[in-house]
């Protein structure tokens, strides 16, 4: 090992890049550079700050005091002083006679003494070799020294390198970093002065707790220049940040081999039982070894232990798979027993005698736990697992410590960190109680500020600033995380803290997609921090400007979040989009004392560029906004702080799965219309005046106004133009699109998205001037009942109608089937045109569509991958030039590039192979996809360029685009240039060879020198006297001419320009590809569209019985009645393969016409089926719309406009609404919204509250269906009342789940279900076979059944009389009824505030007059 007095360069080995970046929040001091050549290192030159732990008295301590570890090297001024500490005497001298003595050497830094022995003697330096017990060397000269010699030899052992428990593959990561950051020159940290004006803190060594040493670093001179080996990064373990110690030897330490520990006393520390080798593995605690031990120990076991697994024997050497083995015995080798101590050995023993059990190893006051059992007590006994032991005390690795950091560095964040608590002010220095306290912001005393580095000051400024966020801060390779964010990266990202007594982690620059997507996912906010200077940058700067900054600048390029993600492995795999909505509100009382709300809504797909914008007004229960939320799904939304009202904010969080929430500032950071159009304007007219954005004057989504308006108006695409034009209609709209450009702005994404924005309306908006609905609508209820993208079980797609139907082979294309299924089709025409479509693509077509998809499959997401490219066009964010990345960013960006240009030459190619079936089909839309001009944009021609420009296999894994010649006319330039120099340069050659008359004279190249004139020995008489000579060879000399020395320099030049010209190639090309978007982008969706077609055509290969295509009509009149039949209507989801029992009946439905009833009303048994005829006849109609085939064999039907769907029972407790109050307001949104071409599905209204509410409450709604909207429906029951009172209405047809019934055991009976749609009512629920089905005790059974008739004759009797008795009921008194439930629902919903008990009051002055209305007479 190399002296640690070892000359240096000025700057202590001890203090680099990776020692600043671990001591980032530690004060240690940091010797200027010394002008010196050679300073050293010296503990005697020296002198610690003084601190409070610091001793302070003057005397030497014995060496019999307690031990202590020496602090930091540090860097001294000047060499150290001729004169002896230890006296002023004449120094003693020593020889070859102390060589391999005991000795003890004072550091006065330290004020305590270090043992080693004398380990050689070199005779020229007069110096002796001391090498201490830790295994540290040091060149002393002892008579310079204060030393004291020991009698009694003491057993050496060796200072721990690395954990002997096991391989540890941190420290290999943390090796392969120190490499990293020298070849990167250190990164940026070799300029910071991470360590000014550092106090020393001295840390008393208690037998519990060993600091963690760092490694030995080198500065080895090497040709005048230095080269810095980093040290190690190292884990937590308990050691001050900084200090560097040693520690002194007592007694004998046995050796022994590696093992895994647990002691039981509660988790106190204690004295050492069990000794662990100590052998060259430096000391570290690693956070898996601790939290994970079956990961972190699986290595060292399979290595280690072959004979535990697949060598295994039972102690008469059987194998598991022979006769006889005895699974509770072990055979363990002679030559591993051999390696162990006598304690280990003796802990063998014992356990291949009992491998079935668990072993207590009694070890002094302790029961001790090792290997396999240890594992077993961390797990069930919740022990902690023993640190590496050296010496007498043991070293205990607190679980807390490691696996709960928050306790862990608790105690030092409370005593440094009050203005984080108790003291907590925002920037405005305002506390959490007062008005308008920002949490966002965080005030900083200035002394605290005082007290920092500069490094430490910048990451402060940045996280003041962006307290609610996670910052990676980037230093050199790496992103560093420090204090409260370095918790939540050991817990969220599984990183290991380093060393010291600050939260402190990291990961390198390779590892940054994967992690920001992975906090990201998890709602958390990222702010990215990068270095924007390297060292060299900051030094000119500092010697230009005269600039004292010793910090490299950073700034912030990016704020990632579940909206704003564009890239990632989990992003890749997942086609859903993550979308990030803004919503704003204005909530009016209308003449009728109606509340009327107006949304507006911007919803955007950052990692595609899209944008929808909307405005619309609502009803009280907000069925739009839910609508739109249950398809959407956003997963982040951005609203007005305090601006929108109690029942938007509840619809927002219960139709949203965990989204994470901003509140922006209104009209500072949530725009108002004005001031979102005059900043749209303002980036609309830069990106104009860029030379790559030039043509979105001429795209065809883009209004020019010929007019010339000013600011930039002319340049907004035109449904922004719609929406400034629509005046108040568009203002709302037009706000929250300020609230989103506001919130990306600060991500840096504002610019980059809206110059390829692809911009679209939403369908309800109310200026989007469409005459007639174009499509079918699904609201919220409808959307999660029928289970169409979630199911009920776990929200996952399985089981849904879009697993169903999804067949899709591109993720673009999985994306508009949702799109698709969330708005079925409603004008005929767009209905028939794709039927034809869907079924041209089967039959004869089936093979070209089969090789078409196989092409698909091919393909990567080129909708996100677009979007990406067009993003990179534009230097800004992390994309900036001025950001320093060390990782290949250029590389991978070209790779992407290609990948796109050869996604698109395939989706080109495909598209021309698939056109040969336009000649078998007679569908419009397809022959408008495959039309070249027309749905399928003319690329080819526009690809050509880029395929003739460049080796695109070449470029891919060169990383470098080569341009082809005539490609690109400035680097044909400087190529041209280069030829002619070279040209130059060979007829030079010739001149040489006549002018010295030997033709063998030819150009050589030695080293870094190019182009010397190699000429033969016996004429270099004749070189002329300018010819400079820089080498030579046996028989020959190499010279350069003045000629040669001028064309070299003109070389160097004109590579040099090419080279810079093959750097901006990239840039160019992805510029001018990026001029074509709109074509790219169109090509991608017809791809998409087809994508969509095919795999609607082959669900219905998936359908369990019969398929048909489904036949529209059109309602030429508003007398003609909405109509419905089906014929063996199954269900598109449910097979038989999934149902256990039996096979899935299919039924007969007709609902509607002129000679069939518009509802019907259904009754049966309890789990006869009802729910599911209902859930089946409105999933066909949805899959008919959408262009699919039924499973059916016949399905007639006029379009319906809108699906109503109420069943299940569920509440929102936390939104304050019952079971029963949720299904009424459903119900009100049915009554109030619902058309003659609506189709309603009702099951079981009213089951939620008494038998005569729920009857009364079902028949008034029931009624109001039937005689004023006239709509096709279902309306399923248990309230029998309601089918003798419809029995002899024309409109209701009564209809009921047949069943079979026999006798049971006693007195219950015994249902068999059928399934089967048939006339008529059902007289009985059959509720107490379901009861028997559930299992319930056969006397409970007994008795319900006997209940059940007794109820059934009272209920019969009283039927009679009362039909005898009753008068017909006039439709008003219905009518009020129906009105008054109404009107407490709107009561309810629009009035949340008034007291409950009026409300309450309400509802039972309803059930009052209705139970008068019943029971008449």
């Amino acid at each position: 090992m190399a002296s640690s007095r070892r000359s240096s360069n000025g700057r202590s080995p001890l203090v680099n890049q990776q020692r600043q970046i671990t001591s980032f929040y530690s004060k240690t001091t940091l010797s200027s550079p010394s002008p010196l050549p050679s300073p050293v290192l010296s503990k005697q030159a020296s002198k610690p700050n003084p601190s409070p732990s610091t001793s302070s008295s003057p005397t030497t301590p014995s060496p019999l005091q307690t031990k202590r570890k020496k602090p930091l090297l540090v860097i001294s001024p000047s060499p150290p002083s001729p004169s002896s500490p230890a006296s002023d005497t004449a120094k003693k001298l020593y020889g070859k006679e102390v060589v391999d003595k005991r000795i003890r050497v004072y550091w006065p830094l330290d004020k305590t003494w270090y043992e080693g022995f004398v380990k050689s003697f070199d005779k020229i330096s007069g110096k002796h070799l001391v090498q201490y017990d830790d295994a540290e060397e040091e060149l002393l000269d002892l008579g310079e020294e204060k030393v004291e010699w020991v009698g009694e030899p003491v057993n050496k052992f060796r200072r721990l390198r690395r954990l002997s428990m096991v391989e540890d593959d941190v420290d290999k990561e943390e090796e392969k970093r120190s490499v990293e950051d020298v070849e990167s020159g250190g990164g940026d940290s070799a300029d910071e002065d991470w360590e000014k004006n550092a106090e020393k803190e001295e840390v008393e060594d208690v037998s519990e707790d060993m600091d963690l040493e760092d490694e030995e670093e080198d500065n080895e001179v090497e040709g005048g220049k230095k080269m810095a080996a980093s040290r190690k990064r190292k884990v937590i373990g308990g050691a001050n940040l900084g200090s560097r110690k040693k520690s002194k030897s007592v007694g004998d330490v046995k050796k022994s081999t590696s093992k895994v520990s647990l002691h039981i006393n509660g988790g106190k520390p204690r004295e050492a039982t069990n000794i662990i080798d100590c052998g060259k593995a430096s000391l570290v605690v690693n956070s898996v070894l601790v939290c994970d031990a079956a990961e972190r120990f699986g290595i060292r076991e399979s290595e280690k232990f072959r004979f535990l697994r697949e060598d295994r024997r039972d102690a008469n050497k059987k194998r598991p798979e022979d006769v006889g083995y005895d699974p509770k015995t072990l055979y363990i080798p002679p030559d591993f027993l051999k390696r162990l101590t006598g304690g280990q050995r003796q802990w063998w023993e014992f356990k291949a005698k009992h491998m079935d059990k668990v072993l207590f190893f009694k070890m002094g006051k302790f029961y001790e736990l090792f290997e396999m059992d240890a594992h077993i007590g961390a797990k069930e006994l919740d022990l902690q697992y023993m640190k590496v032991v050296c010496g007498k005390a043991s070293l205990v690795v607190n679980s807390v410590l490691v696996c709960d950091a928050a306790e862990r560095f608790g105690i030092r964040e409370s005593e440094k960190f009050r203005f984080l608590r108790e003291d907590r002010r925002d920037a405005n220095k305002k506390r959490p109680e007062d008005v308008g306290y920002d949490p966002k912001t965080l005030y900083i005393p200035p002394d605290f500020l005082k007290r920092l580095t500069g490094g430490q000051r910048q990451w402060w400024e940045f996280k003041a600033k962006h307290m609610d966020k996670v910052l990676f801060f980037k230093m050199g390779k790496f992103y560093e995380l420090f204090e409260m964010d370095a918790h939540i990266g050991a817990k969220e990202l599984d990183l290991q803290y380093m060393k010291g007594e600050q939260p402190h982690c990291g990961f390198p620059e390779k590892n940054f997609s994967m992690n920001v997507e992975k906090l990201a996912r998890k709602g958390y906010r990222v702010l990215i921090v990068e270095q924007t200077e390297t060292p060299e940058q900051l030094e000119l700067r500092r010697k230009e400007n005269g600039s004292k900054d010793k910090v490299v600048k950073r700034e912030i390029c990016a704020v990632v979040t579940r909206g704003t993600l564009t890239e990632g492995e989990m992003l890749s795999a997942n086609p859903d989009a993550s979308y990030l909505m803004a919503v704003t509100e204005n909530c009016q009382i209308s003449e009728n004392q109606q509340e009327e709300r107006i949304f507006g809504v911007c919803v955007v797909d950052v990692a595609t560029s899209k944008i929808i914008l909307g405005q619309f007004g609502d009803d009280s229960e907000c069925s739009a906004l839910c609508c739109l939320l249950s398809e959407l799904r956003p997963v982040e939304i951005i609203k007005p702080a305090k601006l929108l009202s109690l029942e938007t904010d509840r619809i927002l969080m219960r139709h949203t799965r965990s989204p994470l929430v901003n509140e922006l500032v209104p009209l500072l950071e949530f725009w108002d219309a004005e001031k979102t159009v005059n900043e749209v304007k303002g980036v609309y007219t830069r990106l104009n005046d860029q030379s790559v954005s030039s043509s979105l004057k001429d795209a065809s989504s883009f209004a020019i106004d010929s007019s010339g308006r000013d600011g930039g108006a002319e340049y907004l695409p035109k449904i922004l133009c719609e929406l400034v034009n629509a005046g108040k209609s568009g203002s709302y709209a037009l706000s929250a699109l300020g609230g989103v450009l506001f919130y990306l702005k600060q991500a840096f994404l504002n610019e980059t998205l809206l110059r390829f924005a692809k911009f679209e309306l939403l369908p309800c908006s109310g200026f989007s001037h469409i005459t007639r609905k174009p499509y079918m609508v699904l609201d919220a209820a409808a959307l999660e009942n029928l289970e169409i993208f979630e199911n009920s079980r776990n929200g996952d797609s399985s089981g849904t109608v879009y697993a169903q139907l999804n067949h899709c082979m591109t993720a673009f294309g999985k994306r508009l089937l949702k799109t698709w299924l969330a708005r079925p089709l409603y004008h005929l025409g767009s209905i028939r045109e794709r039927q034809d479509a869907v079924a041209s693509l089967k039959g004869v077509n089936l093979p070209s569509v089969l090789e078409f998809r196989k092409e698909l499959s091919r393909l990567p997401d080129m909708e996100r991958l677009l979007a990406r490219i067009f993003a990179s066009s534009e230097a800004c964010g992390r994309n900036a030039n001025k950001v320093v990345l060390y990782e290949d960013a250029t590389k991978k960006q070209l790779q992407e590039f290609i990948s796109a240009l050869r996604g698109s030459e395939l989706m080109i190619h495909a598209c021309s192979s698939l056109a040969v079936i336009l000649e078998n089909v007679n569908s419009t839309l397809l022959y408008h996809l495959l039309t070249p001009g027309k749905g399928l944009p003319d690329v080819h021609s526009v690809l050509k360029p880029f395929k003739d420009a460049f080796d695109w296999v070449e470029a891919n894994n060169s990383g470098r685009v080569i341009p082809r010649e005539g490609v690109d006319m400035e680097y044909d330039s400087a190529c041209k240039r280069v030829r002619e120099v070279e040209s130059n340069l060979t007829e030079h050659l010739k001149e040489q060879q006549i002018l010295l008359g030997d033709a063998s004279i030819n150009y050589v190249t030695v080293g870094k020198d190019a182009y010397l004139l190699e000429v033969p020995e016996h004429l270099c008489r004749n070189i002329p006297r300018n010819y400079e000579l820089r080498s030579s060879k046996k028989g020959f000399f190499r010279y350069w001419t003045p000629v040669i020395k001028k064309f070299i320099g003109e070389l160097l030049q004109a590579e040099s320009e090419k080279e810079t010209m093959l750097k901006s190639i990239l840039q160019r090309l992805v510029g001018r590809f990026c001029e074509h978007h709109k074509k790219w982008r169109q090509l991608v969706l017809t791809i998409a569209e087809l994508d969509v077609l095919m795999s609607l055509a082959i669900a219905s290969d998936y359908y369990e019985g019969p398929t048909s295509r489904p036949k529209f009509s059109d309602l030429s009149s508003l007398d003609e009645v909405p109509y419905l039949t089906a014929k063996s209507l199954g269900h598109p989801v449910l097979r038989s393969d999934t149902l256990g029992k039996g096979a899935f009946v299919p039924n007969d439905v007709t609902i509607g016409g002129c000679s069939c009833a518009s509802f019907i009303l259904l009754t049966g048994p309890n789990m006869g089926g009802k729910s599911t005829l209902l859930r089946q006849v409105c999933l066909a109609v949805i899959l008919a719309q959408v262009g699919a085939d039924v499973p059916a064999e016949s399905f007639e039907l006029s379009p319906v406009d809108r699906i109503f769907v109420r069943m299940g029972a569920k509440d929102h407790i936390m939104a304050g609404q019952s079971t029963f109050l949720t299904e009424l307001v459903e119900t009100a949104s049915m009554l109030s919204s619902a058309t003659h071409n609506s189709l309603v599905a009702l099951d079981e209204l009213g089951r939620g509250t008494s038998t005569s509410d729920g009857q009364a409450i079902a028949e008034s709604v029931l009624e109001h269906f039937v005689q004023r909207v006239q709509c096709r429906g279902l309306f399923s029951t248990h309230y029998h009342r309601l089918a003798v009172d419809y029995q002899k209405d024309p409109k209701v047809s009564l209809c009921h789940m047949a069943c079979q019934v026999g006798k049971g055991i006693g007195s219950v009976e015994e249902v068999t279900f059928l399934y089967r749609l048939t006339l008529g009512a059902c007289p009985k629920s059959y509720g107490v076979n379901v009861a028997r089905l559930a299992g319930l005790p056969d006397t409970v059974l007994q008795k319900a059944a006997a209940k059940s008739r007794e109820f059934e004759e009272m209920y019969g009797k009283n039927e009679k009389n009362t039909l005898k008795k009753l008068p017909e009921q006039s439709w008003e008194d219905k009518m009020i009824i129906l009105q008054n439930l109404i009107n407490v629902i709107v009561s309810i919903n629009c009035h949340e505030t008034a007291a409950e008990s009026a409300v309450a009051s309400s509802l039972i002055n309803l059930q009052r007059r209705t139970r008068i209305l019943l029971e008449r007479n």
